[in-house]
């Protein structure tokens, strides 16, 4: 149980609900162990006064018989009430608990998620990411909430009513404790074997869930190509693998309760003879033997419960090595000074190099340049040659390896991340839309603005036109990751996304690339405006919109291998030039 320690913090600060949770385990289990009591006393009563009386079957007797059950039936019903009422509040008290500790920690692991780089989600599936955060949380809530409060009601369940057994019968009481331990292992092989069920069960689930994902997301893909027949059959193999694991678990789920039961009965015979014999011989009442099966019974369910439990133990603690192993993951480099940055001098890029682990070269290697306040910079090459890696850099997406940057002097490395991050817009090359309207994408993260700023970064980007054409405007729902929008349409609305944001800094890669020639002319023109003032990065594959630029940057396996304006570029005779007679010849 050495990973659940880790869970000692959660369980502190709700201790009073824990607390408060075991106390109501205690007081619940000492009103239910005087049922039995009630009910021996009763029977005993009713025998000892038939034999007072003989067979004299008079309307006196009938009336004390009725007198005494009335009144032992209403003290076992208040006994009974007071249990059940205990034990409301205990699973008030300790599932609340469970649901609060759950609600932190996915607290806890989704700004875990936000603060790690990229570096980390390039090495990670999204389907292993999810089931961290719900499937393994949920484990750890059965722990801190049914374990807990199971394991809690079996040692004081079994030591109140163990104890109650031995002041009555000694030899009687060994002969109910015999069968348990075997009743415990029992139930623990088989919720082991079911657990194992259901882990498997989960595995082959989480695989169909894949598969179906990916066939929705590429529906048309597969249509395209007449795929259809061999997706049906890889889904119908993976169902089939469903199907076969799932009636594997019912097997095993069917031996649950037939061999509970058959140890149970066992259980009661064993001490219906042994009892039977004591009250034989006059050293045992009728009413003690009704007050040992009911102790049976009542044994039953937190013995079984240990095993079960025990077997939720083991999943919690697998699931929380899994959640201790991720919440121990290098996070993104986080200066936690609150250095608030005002940009007015450069930008120096100084010798940095950056290689992917799964790469066998740099992606950026020795690359040195610097930009002044207010320049408009652009960036070409190659595809792979570095253009994205630098700006997911400069952006702090990806952890600096070698080499720095250098903002007004101040290293990168320094600059707290969230101050840093106010400055710069960042339009990544895959853009990624929620499923929200199209003003709530375009104003993502600003938290006031005003319809004329919405208006401007629209009529910016082009993007007013597209919107007189919708129904509902900027109102207009988009649907997943803006799949009912065009490619040129989803660049603009992510590059007037980082409009929107009216930062110092705009890093631009290849945001116009789906857009056709006049309309993305025409954007160039309004940018020209709009970055007077503002320092930006644009990395593109086309040259117009970087003739204009005032200097340009050429990219060729992560190093700068040619570097100027659009004219010296072009008297270079390099792959600038080369790359310009290919688009306008």
């Amino acid at each position: 149980m050495k990973e659940l320690l880790s869970l000692n913090k959660y369980l502190i600060k709700y201790k009073y609900l824990v607390l408060s949770g075991v106390a109501c385990v205690v007081l619940s289990n000492f009103f239910a162990i005087y049922v039995p009591v009630f009910v021996r006393q009763g029977l005993d009563d009713a025998y000892f006064t038939t034999q007072l009386f003989g067979n004299n079957q008079s309307n006196l007797l009938f009336n004390v018989i009725l007198f005494n059950a009335i009144g032992f039936g209403v003290a076992i019903f208040i006994a009974s009430l007071l249990k059940g009422f205990f034990m409301f509040i205990m699973r008030q008290t300790l599932i609340v608990a469970s649901r609060r500790i759950e609600y932190d920690q996915k607290n806890e692991l989704f700004q875990k998620y936000e603060r790690l780089g990229e570096d980390f989600f390039r090495k990670n599936y999204t389907g292993d990411l999810m089931s961290r955060i719900t499937e393994d949380i949920s484990n750890v809530r059965m722990y801190i909430g049914p374990s807990i409060m199971y394991f809690a009601n079996v040692l004081f369940s079994f030591i109140m009513i163990i104890t109650q057994m031995l002041m009555v019968n000694k030899n009687l009481t060994f002969w109910v404790i015999v069968p348990l331990p075997i009743l415990s292992f029992s139930i623990y092989y088989v919720s082991t074997k079911i657990n194992q069920g259901n882990k498997k069960i989960q595995e082959q689930l989480s695989t169909i869930t894949t598969r179906a994902q990916e066939t929705f997301a590429g529906i048309r893909i597969l249509k395209s190509y007449g795929a259809e027949s061999y997706f049906s059959k890889d889904f119908n193999g993976e169902g089939l693998e469903f199907q076969k694991r799932n009636l594997k678990l019912a097997f095993v789920n069917s031996l649950f309760f037939p061999m509970m039961m058959l140890l149970v009965g066992l259980s009661t015979i064993i001490i219906l003879y042994v009892g039977g014999r004591e009250v034989e011989n006059g050293q045992f009442t009728p009413g003690n033997l009704a007050e040992f099966v009911i102790y049976l019974n009542m044994l039953v369910w937190p013995v079984a419960s240990l095993g079960w439990t025990t077997a939720l133990v083991q999943k919690a603690s697998a699931s929380q090595k899994r959640i201790n192993d991720f919440l121990n993951t290098p996070e993104a480099e986080i200066n936690e000074q609150e250095i608030e940055i005002d940009f007015k001098n450069q930008i120096s890029v100084n010798d940095i190099t950056h290689q992917y682990a799964d790469k066998n070269f740099p992606a950026l290697l020795n690359v040195s340049f610097t930009i002044q306040q207010g320049d408009f910079i652009g960036i070409t090459g190659k595809t792979g040659c570095g253009k994205s890696t630098l700006l997911q850099i400069l952006a702090k997406q990806i952890t600096l390896q070698q080499g720095d940057v250098f903002i007004d002097q101040l290293s990168l490395k320094k600059i707290n991340l969230n101050s840093y991050r106010k400055l710069i817009a960042y339009v990544p090359q895959d853009v990624f839309l929620f499923s929200d309207t199209i003003e709530a994408n375009i104003a993502f993260g600003v938290e006031k603005y005003t319809q004329e700023q919405l208006n401007e970064v629209t009529r910016i980007t082009c993007l007013d036109k597209d919107i007189a054409l919708f129904e509902h405007g900027t109102n207009t729902i988009l649907g997943e990751r803006g799949v009912s929008l065009s490619g040129g349409q989803k660049q603009r609305v992510s590059l007037a996304r980082a409009l929107m944001k009216s930062s110092e800094i705009l890093l631009l890669d290849d945001c116009l690339s789906a857009v056709d020639a006049e309309t993305e002319h025409q954007i160039v023109e309004n940018l020209k405006q709009v970055f007077v003032n503002k320092t930006v990065m644009m990395v593109s594959h086309r040259v117009a919109p970087l003739q204009n630029t005032k200097n340009i940057l050429v990219f060729e396996k992560g190093e700068i291998v040619e570097s100027g304006t659009h004219e010296s570029l072009l008297n270079q005779n390099g792959y600038y030039q080369w790359l310009f007679e290919n688009q306008t010849s």
